[in-house]
């Protein structure tokens, strides 16, 4: 079944809202950028939510201690690695580490996917495509070329759960659900006023296209 994940909250009743919306992930952001949170902001953000919604942390240039440390003061189901975090033996040990699910980004720039692709697939069990743009981490808006590595993706998959990002939005995660049948599609500048702030009725307006198209898959 095709789940949501809402990246990038920075305020208790946007991550309340994705609850109610049914979203199976909400990220919060370390790795820096405009809804970069610090711990104590983090775990305001997720106060109440209910243990059905799992809490993903995005990291990136943050050591493995610290990224464990975080994971275990605010209950964390999921390690988002970004590129500059995500080599392969540093996803090994978090993996090993790590009772929850770890999951590479492999950012895509002009068609491509990074050479190591493979090795980042098969060492998470998991990987979260996103498009590469230069300067930014993720939430830059902006879609990758899907029709360029749907092949190439499927090879990857190999019953490893895929998640889709990069510049997603209520008019075309439908789409992008098509292309890739994944596990899970992620959003965040898609449904916002403005960085970290969510539109409640993007939020769910991209629920309703995401879950409409994912039942005719």
């Amino acid at each position: 079944m095709l789940r949501i994940k809402f990246c990038g909250l920075t305020r208790q009743e946007d991550a309340r809202h994705a609850a109610e919306l049914g979203a199976g992930f909400v990220g919060l952001i370390f790795a820096g950028g405009p809804r970069k949170l610090t711990l104590d902001q983090a775990a305001r953000v997720v106060d109440g939510l209910p243990s059905s919604v799992i809490r993903v942390g995005v990291f990136a240039d943050q050591t493995d201690d610290e990224i464990l440390r975080t994971a275990e003061s605010l209950r964390l189901g999921v390690l988002q690695l970004h590129p500059t975090a995500a080599g392969v033996g540093r996803v090994n040990r978090l993996a090993a580490a790590f009772a929850g699910e770890v999951w590479p980004v492999l950012r895509v720039a002009d068609g491509v996917l990074p050479p190591d692709a493979d090795e980042l697939a098969a060492a998470a069990g998991a990987f979260l495509l996103d498009a590469h743009v230069p300067g930014v981490m993720g939430g830059a808006g902006v879609t990758f070329d899907w029709d360029a590595v749907v092949e190439r993706v499927s090879h990857l998959r190999q019953g490893r759960r895929l998640i889709v990002a990069g510049g997603l939005r209520p008019h075309n995660v439908g789409a992008a659900v098509r292309a890739f049948s994944p596990d899970v599609v992620d959003v965040a500048s898609g449904v916002e006023r403005s960085p970290g702030i969510k539109d409640h009725q993007l939020m769910r307006a991209f629920r309703d296209a995401s879950q409409g198209v994912a039942a005719d898959v």
